[in-house]
């Protein structure tokens, strides 16, 4: 089950005009990435629960078939929060689930965080991982084999820090204990149902990995996600489209000059025109439909589909939304995030200060 029921209002400006499960990396669905981790460990019934802007999640990814697992989708008429929406998908539920935050991209070893659940005779295990700050997550104290003691969310300016070890959105759980989150009223899983289950002595254990794991939810994390996959930081289980080429993906259908470059590791999207002299790369992605203009430069950028960059430009560093164009020789730099739609005119330097 994948919980997916809010706005991604984190993520704006970029989940104005897209759903935050389907925002691309490297050129497909997040979603897509999400359900081949769980393809990969043998999981292929999928459910998303989900309340905003469903028909984005539906026209991209449809019933998933194409990625080897089923997806089926229960939406919620007002947003239930995290234990609510897994509450309010829990007559499709049985046996074991893994239940998995909607903007968690991770490698994890689901299937060893299934065995040691099994092995504990745990009812509830939350993959924990460690950050060298904390505060902006859910701490997670556990005793010497495991077992959840304390369940903190998101420490106050001055509050101790009593552990780096925080919940990484990814639970197994046993279906049976869905049926006791309260289905008429928004919950949190972290707020209210964790805390409740250790304190009524369910067994509930944590389970640490050493994996990458990242948080998508902030346009930051979103393109340090990206670079994170194209420089092997984070291992790759659903490669962007495109056929394998000197250590980048070229796409159908485009069209290079005779001198323009490709600096490995990129990615190339569908129909692409990459003009003379221009050169994308190293660490960038470019989405399907987009034009590079001549001379122009493209460096660990991301850009969504049908962006227009004039001749000379210059993008570093940026996220840019589908249907923007840049004018000639226009400087976008690092940090900034483009809406979709958005036209920057010739000569324009743009900072992240700028953008704010």
């Amino acid at each position: 089950m994948i919980l997916a029921g809010g706005q991604g209002t984190r993520l704006r400006p970029l989940t104005l005009a897209r759903a935050k499960p389907v925002v691309p990396v490297l050129n497909r669905p997040f979603l897509a990435h999400q359900l081949a981790l769980l393809r990969a460990h043998g999981v292929v019934d999928a459910i998303l629960a989900c309340s905003y802007r469903v028909d984005d999640v539906r026209a991209a990814l449809g019933g998933a078939e194409h990625l080897g697992v089923t997806l089926r989708y229960v939406v919620e008429k007002e947003p239930l929060g995290t234990g609510g929406g897994v509450a309010n998908a829990a007559d499709l539920a049985s046996g074991t689930i893994f239940v998995l935050n909607g903007d968690v991209l991770t490698d994890a070893d689901l299937t060893a965080m299934r065995r040691r659940h099994e092995a504990q005779g745990s009812r509830a295990t939350i993959f924990l991982t460690r950050v060298s700050d904390p505060r902006q997550y859910g701490l997670v104290e556990t005793d010497a084999e495991g077992r959840l003691r304390a369940f903190r969310e998101k420490p106050a300016a001055g509050e101790p820090i009593t552990t780096d070890t925080i919940n990484a959105g990814v639970y197994l759980l046993d279906a049976a204990l869905l049926h006791g989150i309260p289905r008429d009223r928004p919950v949190s899983i972290e707020r209210e149902v964790f805390p409740a289950l250790i304190a009524d002595g369910v067994p509930c254990f944590g389970w640490e990995a050493e994996a990458y794991w990242r948080d998508i939810g902030t346009p930051a994390a979103y393109h340090a996600a990206q670079m994170d996959l194209l420089e092997g930081r984070a291992r790759l289980l659903l490669p962007p489209p495109g056929e394998p080429r000197e250590g980048s993906w070229i796409g159908t259908g485009g069209t290079a000059a005779a001198d323009a470059r490709v600096v490995a590791p990129s990615v190339i999207g569908a129909r692409v025109t990459l003009a003379a002299g221009c050169r994308v790369g190293p660490s960038a992605v470019v989405g399907d439909g987009s034009t590079i203009g001549p001379d122009a430069r493209v460096e660990g950028a991301v850009l969504w589909e049908r962006v227009d960059l004039g001749r000379g430009a210059v993008l570093r560093d940026c996220v840019l939304g589908a249907d923007v164009r840049i004018g000639a020789h226009a400087r976008v730099g690092a940090g900034v995030v483009l809406e979709s739609g958005a036209v920057i005119p010739e000569r324009t330097t743009l900072t992240r200060d700028d953008a704010s």
